[in-house]
């Protein structure tokens, strides 16, 4: 079976501690990956990136958490399922250059992140 995650966002109170305690702990290497406005600081390898660090907003009262993303493809229809099934969006539907995602809760209270990426 193909693992289901294909990436992973650490969403942290404070990126600059979260990236010294996985580069001190896994010696993870952080690289600010140019995105839009600002660089974004990206968990990578050899392969490129495959996690982030996402600052928290200051209205999120939500706690800082991994949140892991599993492609889909069609995301409306995934998101629709998902709500259907008893899940919460707790993000509706971002488009980015590479792709579009709406986060999710579900029924139990786990976040994950729907990702459908672009043709």
């Amino acid at each position: 079976m193909t693992p289901p995650f294909v990436f992973m966002d650490l969403r942290t109170a404070d990126a600059d501690v979260s990236r010294r305690f996985y580069t001190d702990l896994f010696g993870w290497r952080v690289a600010d990956v140019p995105a839009g406005a600002e660089p974004v600081p990206m968990f990578v390898d050899a392969d490129g990136a495959w996690g982030g660090l996402t600052r928290l907003a200051a209205d999120d009262d939500r706690r800082p958490q991994w949140v892991p993303y599993v492609s889909v493809t069609d995301l409306e229809d995934a998101a629709k399922r998902a709500t259907d099934l008893g899940a919460r969006v707790v993000r509706p539907r971002v488009d980015l250059p590479v792709g579009s995602v709406t986060v999710i809760e579900d029924p139990a209270g786990a976040t994950v992140a729907l990702w459908e990426p672009s043709a």
